[in-house]
């Protein structure tokens, strides 16, 4: 049973930092794909950022050069490292397994970017 785990989240002001953990169950080695996946109010879930088993990222457009996706293989880690925030990233972000035949969710960790 695959579960995710989300922290991090918090209020920040614009230009600020933040970094987003997300701990799995499983080794993240026997995961297709980790994402970081966000919701705003009033919009549909879309992907921040991806990293695959082999390594391989992207990031959404609005994100690039700003975020980074990350893992930590000895402690069954992702990260999402965000810097200069901006309050259009405000969302509950999510932690995403894709196992293939399905995903898996985390429960999300809320982030709030103030002007």
């Amino acid at each position: 049973q695959v579960q995710l785990v989300e922290s991090g989240g918090g209020l920040v002001q614009a230009g600020g930092s933040l970094r987003l953990s997300c701990v799995v169950s499983v080794s993240i080695f026997s995961i297709n794909a980790m994402g970081w996946y966000r919701q705003a109010p009033g919009k549909q879930r879309e992907l921040v950022a991806r990293i695959t088993d082999v390594g391989s990222t992207n990031y959404a457009d609005s994100v690039k050069g700003r975020f980074t996706i990350s893992r930590d293989s000895a402690k069954n880690t992702v990260y999402l490292q965000m810097i200069d925030l901006k309050p259009e990233d405000t969302a509950v972000y999510y932690c995403n397994a894709d196992l293939g035949l399905r995903n898996v969710w985390g429960q999300g960790t809320l982030v709030t970017v103030s002007s």
